[in-house]
């Protein structure tokens, strides 16, 4: 199986561009279902076996969506497979996806958001880093890993324009506001270690994406906003805000570097409820 699942990997590295990140992913969900059949040949996989499989990663995975990822993570593989002839008959066409709700990203209102960025206290190297991080992942919309991803030549201070690496190897440019440029230039400009990247940890390494995570959870406990918040809040908020004053959909698409603009639409179901609830106050017989 080793030999076919590194064919698979590679096409979806070379051929479709898939970042690093989702490949690992891939990796570990065949694998586990390679661990699932044992010396069963590839070639006897069969509906029956797929249904089997389903069953065991149910019995140990409750959540409908981590099941959904494992199932398409398969299909992919068996899709290949079949393509490059190695099966005559793709075995995953019957399977059905789990039903999953759609869920409401999680936002802030712009006074939490203020809250929230401002948390940090500017009198030392990493509070410094710290609000850079919040201002820029406001200002940007970028993804967290797209954040520990920028080097210094990443951003144009002149032009107020970061290049952003995106999901799957492709590069975006993103408008970048002048408070998260002149927080940016105020880390730089101070801190100790002198590096490409630009976010550093304390030992002057380029800075991961867990600990933008624990920065996030650090600073919205100090601003009493919410118990937790994943560090996408900002990216959500940042998407909901734009559409709340009127920007164009497709324009906030390009700006998240969604592929699909049903990805984006999302938001829009979040702007529409909050104009119900002004109508629903506002309206003298709503």
């Amino acid at each position: 199986m080793n030999r076919f699942l590194e064919k698979f990997l590679t096409y979806l590295d070379i051929e479709k561009n898939y970042s690093k990140y989702t490949l690992i992913n891939y990796k570990i969900d065949l694998n586990e279902f390679f661990a699932f059949i044992g010396e069963m040949p590839v070639e006897k996989v069969d509906y029956l076996t797929l249904r089997r499989y389903l069953a065991k990663i149910r019995e140990k995975e409750p959540k409908p969506r981590t099941i959904a990822r494992k199932l398409s993570s398969l299909r992919s593989f068996l899709k290949f497979m079949t393509r490059e002839g190695y099966l005559k008959v793709n075995p995953s066409t019957l399977l059905t996806t789990p039903k999953l709700d759609k869920r409401l990203p999680q936002f802030l209102t712009e006074e939490e958001v203020t809250k929230f960025i401002e948390a940090p206290k500017l009198d030392n190297d990493m509070g410094r880093r710290d609000r850079a991080i919040l201002e820029t992942l406001y200002s940007t919309g970028i993804r967290v890993s797209e954040l520990v991803g920028l080097d210094m030549d990443s951003i144009d201070f002149i032009s107020n324009i970061v290049k952003v690496a995106g999901k799957g190897k492709k590069e975006r440019l993103v408008p970048i506001g002048n408070r998260a440029i002149r927080a940016i230039q105020d880390y730089i400009e101070k801190r100790k270690h002198k590096e490409k990247a630009v976010f550093l940890n304390k030992s002057g390494k380029r800075l991961s994406t867990r600990s933008v995570v624990n920065i996030t959870e650090k600073y919205i406990r100090m601003a009493g906003v919410r118990e937790k918040l994943s560090p996408h809040a900002l990216r959500h908020s940042f998407a909901t805000h734009l559409l709340n004053r009127g920007a164009d959909l497709r324009a906030v698409q390009e700006l998240l570097g969604h592929v699909n603009l049903s990805t984006t639409q999302i938001y829009t179901h979040m702007t529409t409820e909050k104009l119900k609830s002004v109508y629903a106050k506002a309206h003298p017989r709503a």
